[in-house]
């Protein structure tokens, strides 16, 4: 469950927000003061912060400064005030996102959730577990696009990692040209079947051990190719 805090002097603006937010479960946190809520934003274990401008203690400007010198997390400054230079100070002090009061308790929500998943993305805190295809001492990593050959990472292109990755995905499957053609470069795609001559002859330099005696990717004269295991 994500933990949020929210720094708000209107005690009745933050318990909205709380009371929305926990509807969509998410924890909770609540400090009315700006400096109270620097502390408990640097110390907490919190996923995002929700920094409103005009605080007693220490404004929202200071406090957005502080917390970004320390951490990483999004934060969603709020204000009444609608001047674009507060926006862009914010912004420039490390404010994720502003939004200008009144603004509906939804909106605030949708916000919140779409920088948690942006933040996530981007990070990896909630990714899963990384998909690999391994066989006969070839991984792929799907989810980091990347190739080992015997424990050595090797350079694949966008299409090359794809083909590879379709073929070691379907083992023993006999492949035309047309049809690797189709499921890689998709049935709208300009351009000649021989394409896919070339990428597994690419394929092939950085996988096989002997071009010309594949243990990976065999040629089926007159037909296509599959991959081997």
């Amino acid at each position: 469950m994500s933990r949020i805090l929210i720094i708000e002097d209107e005690e009745a603006i933050a318990d909205l927000e709380k009371d929305y937010l926990e509807l969509s479960e998410f924890e909770v946190e609540i400090e009315n003061a700006g400096d109270t809520g620097l502390v408990r934003a640097l110390e907490g274990d919190f996923d995002l912060v929700i920094l409103d401008l005009m605080l007693p203690g220490a404004d929202g400007f200071e406090v957005c400064k502080k917390i970004r010198e320390e951490k990483n997390i999004p934060i969603l400054m709020v204000s009444a005030k609608k001047d674009d230079i507060d926006k862009i100070r914010g912004l420039g002090l490390g404010a994720d996102d502003y939004m200008t009061k009144p603004f509906s308790p939804s909106e605030l929500v949708a916000r919140v959730k779409a920088h948690l998943t942006r933040y996530d993305r981007l990070t990896g805190t909630h990714n899963k577990e990384n998909d690999i295809v391994e066989i006969r001492g070839i991984r792929i990593d799907k989810t980091a696009r990347r190739v080992y050959i015997d424990g050595e990472e090797k350079n694949f292109t966008t299409k090359e990692f794809d083909l590879l990755t379709f073929l070691a995905e379907n083992p023993n499957h006999v492949y035309t040209k047309e049809e690797l053609f189709r499921e890689i470069w998709d049935m709208d795609s300009i351009g000649d079947i021989a394409t896919v001559t070339v990428h597994i002859k690419k394929i092939r330099e950085k996988i096989e051990f002997d071009t010309a005696k594949p243990q990976y990717i065999e040629t089926i004269w007159g037909v296509g190719y599959r991959f081997k295991v």
